[in-house]
């Protein structure tokens, strides 16, 4: 029994560390998680808070796992890792059952599981937990506590360095579709024999005080004016395989809206796109871009935030980008990318520009 319950406590307080780590890797991303949940339930006035929940869940996680590894507060922790798995169950299991969020974001996007494989993983790891609160009492603790603090302490710092340096010098392991080396053209074409899902659109209108449902290709042929459009929606008729493209989308526009991308692509020079999904004003344009110049003749600012678009940015090639595919490609604002055609070269944060 005790060689059981040790292999457990180790098994549940790795995968909590390894689950950690790799979202500490990238808090921002789950970050951008949180309010696609957020978005769902309609709360999204907390939207705003999700940078600190990450940081703090993320915490949470690798210190937990450090805390049952060492045994120490023991107790304290089982309870505490109870708590996550519960709340860690509800969202994967509201993933699962509802259909509307389509990865959990539990192993970030190193990892991407299934929301069904989620919620399985996470039923596991809750009756795991379970057994070893019920047999607490079994396992003999021998951690000094002046040592426990040291390490727990020590774990505390670390994680918060770790995210911190990563918020300011992008993830240390990129797993996006937008890292070094990648060919954002490539990436944007479909796997082989992926097959999408056959929807059709569903109106809705009124007639007569009651609800009609109807396609575009199935109009009722007394079809006029007394009907009153209410609603339409998208019915999935068959499923797909799930197969989709790295890169879902990814558009170039100048400010008069005319799509540059493909003429980008085929740009036969090295140019540098520098991405910011918004326009700080703290940021030491003036230097970075002098930098940029010196080293590169075709510099273009990539954002969404036209209304931020002043001072010397004014007089610098502005294209227009989506914010989603920006916080994709670039979780640091700004972000640079040193391309060859459609060909990432390079990735850097701002930071490391300025510092060279």
């Amino acid at each position: 029994m005790q060689t059981f319950l040790k292999i457990l406590r180790w098994s549940v307080g790795l995968l909590f560390i390894f689950s950690g780590l790799i979202k500490a890797n990238d808090p921002l991303g789950l970050s951008y998680k949180m309010q696609e949940f957020f978005d769902v339930w309609g709360i999204n006035f907390l939207s705003d808070y999700t940078l600190a929940f990450a940081l703090v869940m993320n915490t949470l996680e690798i210190v937990a796992g450090i805390a049952l590894l060492i045994q120490f507060p023991y107790k304290q922790t089982l309870w505490l890792l109870l708590g996550l798995i519960v709340f860690f169950t509800f969202l994967t299991g509201y993933a699962y059952f509802s259909g509307k969020i389509k990865t959990c974001g539990c192993f970030g996007d190193c990892i991407p599981l299934t929301p069904k494989t989620s919620f399985i993983k996470d039923i596991l790891l809750l009756l795991s937990i379970i057994i070893l609160i019920f047999n607490h009492k079994k396992s003999k603790a021998n951690t000094h506590k002046a040592v426990g603090i040291i390490v727990l302490v020590i774990s505390i710092v670390g994680v918060g360095y770790g995210q911190n340096y990563v918020l300011h010098y992008l993830p240390i392991v990129d797993c996006l579709p937008y890292k070094t080396g990648n060919d954002i053209l490539e990436k944007m074409q479909k796997p082989a024999g992926a097959i999408a899902d056959s929807i059709s659109i569903q109106m809705e209108f009124e007639k007569e005080g009651k609800l009609v449902f109807f396609d575009a290709n199935h109009f009722p042929d007394n079809f006029d004016s007394t009907f009153i459009y209410k609603n339409r929606k998208e019915v999935i008729i068959s499923k797909g395989n799930g197969l989709q493209a790295a890169i879902a989308e990814f558009e170039l526009n100048t400010m008069n809206g005319k799509d540059s991308t493909q003429p980008l692509f085929a740009t036969s020079t090295p140019y540098v796109l520098v991405f910011a999904g918004k326009i700080e004003s703290s940021i030491p344009w003036e230097n970075l871009l002098k930098k940029l110049h010196q080293k590169y003749k075709l510099v273009y600012i990539v954002t969404s935030d036209k209304e931020g678009l002043n001072g010397i940015l004014s007089k610098e090639t502005i294209l227009i980008g989506d914010i989603t595919m920006i916080k994709t490609a670039a979780r640091v604002w700004p972000t640079l990318f040193v391309m060859n055609g459609s060909t990432i070269m390079q990735k850097k944060s701002y930071l490391d520009y300025l510092e060279k």
